[in-house]
């Protein structure tokens, strides 16, 4: 009996369209991560990129639970002594990219290094409902219906 080891010429992705709109954030996260590193799939070898690519839309209309809202704090530093910086959630929603809060949570929940980096590669997220991926037809994945806490409904 062997242990079966995808070889990269061997991975056969597929397309995967994900509404965020009130779907709680962590919970999408956690989904659009098993997805992109390819975890749901019988030939998951930790070494092969061999998740799907994954479409998110409508993210600017993500829940947070409790009061991250207002409460959660995304910080960066400027390189300057003294340059930290931050922004809360709200600000970063209701501002010009509001797309970014989702793709920090997923990032934050993949390994770091080159092969999480080239996985992150494969997510594409849009603030509103268009996207420019029709003509790879992707597949409908309905994260609100998976669990009852998934969507948000207060």
């Amino acid at each position: 009996m062997n242990t079966f080891s995808q070889k990269p010429a061997e991975v056969q992705k597929k397309w995967v369209l994900i509404d965020a709109e009130g779907v709680v954030l962590g919970r999408l996260a956690a989904v659009v991560a098993s997805r992109l590193r390819g975890k749901h799939k019988p030939t998951f070898t930790p070494h092969v990129d061999d998740g799907d690519n994954v479409i998110i839309i409508n993210a600017d209309k993500v829940k947070l639970t409790g009061r991250k809202y207002t409460d959660k704090k995304y910080y960066w530093h400027t390189g300057h002594p003294g340059g930290i910086k931050e922004r809360t959630a709200r600000q970063i929603i209701e501002g010009r990219f509001p797309e970014r809060v989702v793709q920090k949570a997923v990032q934050r929940m993949l390994p770091e290094g080159p092969l999480a980096r080239q996985q992150l590669r494969n997510l594409r997220v849009y603030a509103g409902s268009d996207h420019p991926h029709e003509a790879q037809s992707p597949e409908v994945l309905d994260v609100a219906a998976m669990n009852s806490k998934n969507k948000r409904v207060a």
